[in-house]
């Protein structure tokens, strides 16, 4: 743990934490195998992040970390991100970018394991809220 980072003072409500996992539970866990070693991270929260030695140890500590972050922005009486496949999505915003802007967003999007483009974005930004 660096020397800027906070340990939590106390543990998080168990009802409040219930639910984070019922939610973390719906989130998509995006993973990579590295030097034998499994990383997963969170398409709702791509700053949230787990490993492990196998595919299922990833997802469990992925899915934890995931399921910590969305208890905190309860407790914080914050609004946790949708599930990227859920929700009604009726707006539509349009943003220009020159065609060499989007090949490499478009590259980097889908380098990151999102869909596309609009996912991506909309994943950044929300993590930011």
């Amino acid at each position: 743990m660096s020397s800027k980072s906070k340990k939590l003072d106390k543990p998080f409500d168990a009802k409040i934490l219930a639910k984070a996992r019922k939610i973390a539970a719906q989130y998509e866990v995006i993973m990579s195998f590295e030097d034998g070693h499994w990383y997963g991270k969170g398409v709702e929260l791509p700053t949230v992040f787990g490993d492990g030695e196998t595919p299922n140890e990833c997802i469990d500590s992925t899915r934890e970390a995931l399921a910590a972050a969305v208890a905190y922005l309860l407790e914080s009486q914050r609004p946790s991100p949708l599930p990227a496949g859920k929700g009604n999505r009726t707006e539509q915003v349009n943003v220009r970018l020159t065609a060499e802007e989007k090949v490499i967003l478009t590259a980097l999007a889908k380098s990151k394991g999102y869909r596309g483009l609009g996912d991506y974005i909309r994943a950044s930004a929300l993590a930011f809220q």
